[in-house]
């Protein structure tokens, strides 16, 4: 990691301290940035069916259950910059595939199922024998869907892979923080950070839950949204109704 991520990173975390101590003020001292839900626990206000059904997505237990048919994505119904965002998961079936769109346009893409943006994969950790896959093959991944752009830290192809293990497995519950700011992503895996990818194409857009083939539950959703910065036109994602 390069000295000016390593500062990003430093500044974000002291961020992260501060305000979930709800004590620091913006820069104009009105208001602490605080913790925002994402999920109320009770049903899917905030979140808007972009391809699936009505059977794909539904809640129990203060839980999002997703019964990963068909694919594709539920999408967050406003647009975020930098922020912290927490999320739990756990995946109920081997080698179950899904994960979390960041700054995504949060519309399928061209002829696919699913959306364009930065991807936070969730896989099973029976994924790769499953699939066949080398062990290289392992759970939170970063990367850049269909067109868009990013360089990943830990380089597989244009995916960056987590540098350790730390998910958990199947039926059990993984916690991610994910931390974006002005293009640039860090995840931390149960408690650890893992991986990172910058300089992403988009720095502003929807959130998206994935449905991709096998059931996944999601708890504890929530967001901190952060101050915004530099950004272009072509950086952030078209606004939907």
């Amino acid at each position: 990691m390069n000295k000016s991520l390593s500062l990003l990173l430093l500044n974000v975390l002291f961020v992260f301290t501060a305000c979930s101590n709800k004590t620091l003020l913006n820069t104009k001292s009105e208001s602490a940035h605080e913790w925002q839900s994402l999920f109320n626990g009770k049903n899917l206000d905030g979140w808007i069916d972009v391809n699936t059904s009505e059977d794909t997505w539904y809640v129990r237990d203060q839980m999002i259950i997703c019964s990963g048919q068909p694919i594709g994505v539920m999408r967050s119904a406003k647009q975020y910059e930098n922020f912290i965002m927490e999320v739990e998961w756990r995946h109920m079936e081997a080698g179950g595939n899904s994960g979390v769109f960041i700054w995504s346009e949060g519309t399928p893409f061209k002829d696919k199922r699913l959306a364009k943006g930065i991807e936070v994969q969730m896989l099973d950790l029976e994924y790769a024998t499953i699939n066949n896959r080398t062990d290289d093959y392992v759970h939170g991944e970063l990367f850049p869907t269909m067109d868009l752009t990013a360089i990943p830290d830990t380089p597989r192809g244009v995916r960056s892979k987590s540098i350790e293990k730390r998910c958990k497995g199947r039926g059990e519950w993984n916690k991610y923080v994910i931390v974006a700011v002005d293009g640039t992503v860090k995840l931390s895996v149960n408690g650890k950070f893992v991986n990172g990818l910058r300089n992403s194409g988009r720095k502003r857009g929807y959130l998206c839950l994935e449905s991709e083939g096998a059931e996944i539950h999601f708890r504890n959703l929530r967001i901190m949204e952060l101050p915004g910065g530099v950004i272009s036109a072509d950086e952030i994602a078209p606004v939907l109704d």
